[in-house]
């Protein structure tokens, strides 16, 4: 990889690749092949090995003995423990936290300045990242730099989860629940602050089960499904045809067909595309 600060530890590359998860550039189940990321970073299979075990001790990544490295598929009830660890890091620390200094709430008035600019453009890379990494930021004006490494690994595992099992985007009210939350630390109403972060975190979960998982062969489904109502169509445009005097019916039978080629190729020149959702909110 070219670069004006080529990554050369194992360490940094290890943050690219979970800077790329909560940014929803890669996506869980992708493949992590060494020789193409020492290719891409411009380093030794050796050092990539060092970076994907640091990754895997922290639950992003997996080996296996015939896929090689990937990024994790967190399962619904994976999702719920780590969601419950975030609740356990990020309300204990609220709860013992001391008044904020004057540049810590300027941090994290910042923070959610990109966070509102990224909603407003059209990145929605970083759009996710940001506000998956509000939380870090916090964490870490809360004076515990141990625990926000932690809590960056646990917010990469939610944000897998909600590629997986997406819901309809909120990121504006998503960013409106980390003002009131920065608002509520300002005046140092540290239990408001606590309230307001179990309720948007109980709604990022909630919206993880509304809907089933992906569906991998839906879009083929949706495109096949049109075939056989065409068939139906045609079979009922023919006994339409019988009940027409004889010297129509050849004419009929011909406007049907075209009618039922016409439908057959909208079908395949148009196929049906599988949207796994917009973004949910972290």
């Amino acid at each position: 990889m070219t670069s004006e600060n080529p990554l050369k530890s194992s360490i940094q590359i290890a943050a690219r690749i979970t800077e790329s998860i909560l940014a929803k550039q890669l996506a869980p189940g992708t493949r992590l092949g060494e020789q193409q990321l020492a290719d891409l970073f411009g380093v030794s299979r050796t050092l990539i090995r060092e970076a994907l075990m640091r990754l895997a001790t922290r639950g992003i990544v997996m080996v296996s003995a015939r896929r090689g490295w990937f990024v994790i598929e967190p399962t619904a009830s994976e999702a719920r423990e780590a969601f419950e660890a975030r609740r356990v890091i990020e309300l204990g620390l609220l709860r013992h936290a001391r008044p904020l200094s004057k540049h810590a709430i300027n941090q994290l008035h910042d923070h959610i300045a990109r966070e509102q600019a990224a909603i407003a453009g059209d990145d929605v890379g970083a759009r996710s990242y940001l506000l998956g990494d509000f939380h870090v930021c916090l964490c870490e004006c809360l004076g515990n730099n141990l625990l926000s490494d932690t809590l960056r690994d646990l917010t990469a595992r939610t944000t897998l989860t909600a590629m997986l099992r997406q819901s309809p985007s909120q990121a504006v009210d998503s960013c409106e629940d980390h003002v009131h939350i920065v608002a509520a630390l300002e005046s140092g109403d540290i239990d408001e602050a606590e309230r307001l972060m179990l309720d948007h975190l109980q709604i990022v979960e909630s919206t993880l089960y509304d809907v089933a998982p992906n569906d991998p062969l839906n879009a083929l489904r949706t495109a096949l499904t049109p075939v056989a109502a065409a068939k139906a169509s045609k079979s009922a445009a023919t006994i339409s045809t019988e009940k027409q005097p004889a010297k129509k019916s050849t004419a009929r039978a011909k406007t049907s067909r075209a009618a039922n080629a016409a439908t057959i190729s909208s079908t395949l020149s148009h196929p049906s595309s599988y949207s796994p959702g917009k973004e949910m909110k972290k």
